[in-house]
């Protein structure tokens, strides 16, 4: 699995061939300058919630690409009514066997309301469990005790997606919990540093991940890593 980092909370995964965009916020995000969207290709975007920074480049990627767009329901139907026609409508609890893996739409704590200020729907993460790795990609939340349920039903998540710049998200300490109820050991950092009130001090992160014994990843915009 190959996964590319977009800046924010956005991903590309390159999981057995498929291109997985999560929560796309390339335009407007001042840190992702370098990143040519233009030369991006995706398959399926799956968004957390309807906040412009989850999903400001979505249509452009369902329209570019005819990517098949996964959200909740009610952020489905605000795309449909923008002619978008590859939806598959999750809500809390719901799965869709998917081409690339089986995706379950998990609990978030949070909020989320349309760029036009609708009602966006159930914030939510996403457990993806594909032939090559059980994926949980947290979207923006708090430490809340339904991620023990993620531990009860995955004997193992391989590599968990969390937010950790705290104020708006969980922090990194938070996120280490949350590491130990999801059963996993490995976490990639999202959702810091894009602004002031989120950022981290990244030696203090990893050395508060290393006396967890978990292994965090700080990724830059650009990069891309196989895991």
């Amino acid at each position: 699995m190959e996964i590319t980092y977009l800046g924010h909370s956005c991903f590309l995964l390159d999981l057995g061939g498929t291109r997985i965009l999560f929560d796309p916020f390339i335009t407007y995000n001042e840190l992702a300058g370098a990143v040519d969207k233009d030369k991006i290709q995706t398959d399926f975007i799956l968004l957390s919630h309807a906040h412009q920074d989850h999903l400001a480049d979505a249509e452009y990627f369902a329209k570019k690409d005819n990517a098949v767009l996964v959200a909740n329901y009610e952020t489905c139907e605000w795309y449909k009514a923008k002619g978008i026609e590859n939806l598959v409508h999750l809500n809390i609890g719901g799965k869709v066997h998917l081409p690339f893996g089986t995706v379950r739409m998990v609990y978030a704590a949070h909020s989320s309301v349309l760029p036009d200020g609708t009602y966006g729907g159930s914030p939510a993460g996403y457990v993806i469990e594909s032939a090559e790795k059980t994926i949980y990609f947290a979207g923006d939340t708090a430490l809340t005790y339904d991620m023990k349920i993620i531990g009860e039903l995955y004997q193992q998540i391989d590599i968990a997606f969390m937010p950790i710049g705290g104020t708006l998200t969980m922090d990194v300490y938070d996120a280490l919990i949350a590491a130990n109820w999801v059963n996993t050991r490995k976490i990639i950092g999202m959702h810091y540093d894009t602004w002031p009130n989120i950022q981290i001090n990244p030696i203090e992160a990893l050395e508060a991940s290393r006396q967890a014994g978990k292994e965090l990843t700080l990724m830059q915009i650009g990069e891309k890593i196989n895991f």
